[in-house]
């Protein structure tokens, strides 16, 4: 082989690995994007620091805390162009918030109803169908578990989302109503859930918050829309909730007419003892000025009795007086 083709043949290969490595190695990362470089397979760590050193960790107990340690990563931020050489490979997750249904299983797409209802059982062993959605993001405080840590994060998300939802189904019980006996509507529990989802919702966003700490993934809101009983109990709970708003009716309205007498009981009391007051005033006052009079002397007492009678003479059309015999 001629030395000319050999130096061809050297000249490609070195233009081949700068196009195919250095030129290759070139990325960026986009605006909703947050990227994890890592070298021979080990992610790019920042020494000494984990989830635990984050507040995102401080809910856990002494066992959660160590099966929940992952080291913390450098992430690389949007921008570029960025470089890596060729044992080195860049892994570039999405960090924009996403919307998925809460019955939706990754692992099997076929379970609860094809990803529409989540069935749960209520304390009073009522089947029931759950729906709604979850918003969730990848959080860039924890990447390590989401890209190395967990193998499917959505899953074990959603798994998770499922069983705490379905633990709180099956034990939910009404706040108890000031002025009832009872906590619930009717005891029926399903009547308790529908009338308190938003409490259920905000439960669900309290006991998912520890998600970011566990498998990188941030539950930003759940939104339970719809729970409701199988289809052969639905018209017996139609009449039940029927019957128990007929009694609800009557008791409001009693209760409405009795506080109406009682505040017209109030009212006419204070209006007759308004009326006494006017009539004890001028006595009162009467009484005083005698009282004065009198301490001025026996005189100006008996003068203003004189005084007295001549206007009631004045005014009167006939007089009778009583003669000493």
């Amino acid at each position: 082989m001629e030395p000319d083709i050999l130096v061809g043949i050297f000249i490609g290969l070195i233009i081949w690995f700068l196009v195919r490595y250095l030129a290759g190695g070139i990325y960026t990362v986009d605006q909703n994007q947050r990227a994890v470089k890592t070298n021979f397979g080990r992610a790019d760590r920042i020494p000494g620091a984990t989830t635990l050193n984050d507040p995102i960790s401080a809910g856990f107990d002494t066992d959660e805390k160590q099966r929940y340690q992952y080291p913390q990563v450098r992430v690389i931020m949007p921008g570029g162009p960025y470089f890596k050489w060729p044992w080195q490979k860049i892994y570039k997750v999405s960090i924009a918030t996403q919307t998925v249904n809460m019955a939706f299983d990754p692992d099997a797409p076929g379970a609860n109803q094809s990803g529409t209802v989540v069935d749960a059982v209520t304390k009073d062993q009522l089947n029931t169908g759950l729906t709604g959605q979850i918003r969730y993001r990848i959080s860039e405080r924890n990447l390590y578990a989401y890209s190395f840590g967990v193998k499917n994060p959505i899953a074990h998300v959603m798994g998770y989302f499922v069983s705490v939802l379905r633990e709180r189904i099956a034990t939910f019980e009404a706040p108890a109503v000031a002025g009832t006996a009872e906590a619930g509507s009717g005891g029926i529990s399903i009547n308790d859930l529908r009338k308190n989802l938003r409490d259920l919702n905000e439960h669900m966003d309290r006991e998912c918050s520890s998600s970011e700490a566990r498998y990188g993934i941030v539950l930003d809101a759940s939104l339970i829309t719809g729970i409701d009983p199988p289809p052969e109990v639905e018209s017996a709970l139609a009449a039940i909730n029927t019957a128990h708003n007929m009694v609800s009716s009557d008791v409001s309205l009693a209760q409405a007419t009795a506080d109406q007498r009682i505040e017209q009981s109030k009212r006419a009391a204070e209006i007759e003892t308004l009326k006494a007051e006017a009539e004890v005033q001028p006595l009162v006052s009467l009484a005083s000025q005698l009282s004065e009079l009198k301490g001025t002397g026996e005189g100006a007492l008996r003068a203003y009795v004189r005084n007295v009678r001549l206007g009631l003479f004045g005014n009167a059309q006939q007089v009778v007086l009583e003669t000493k015999q």
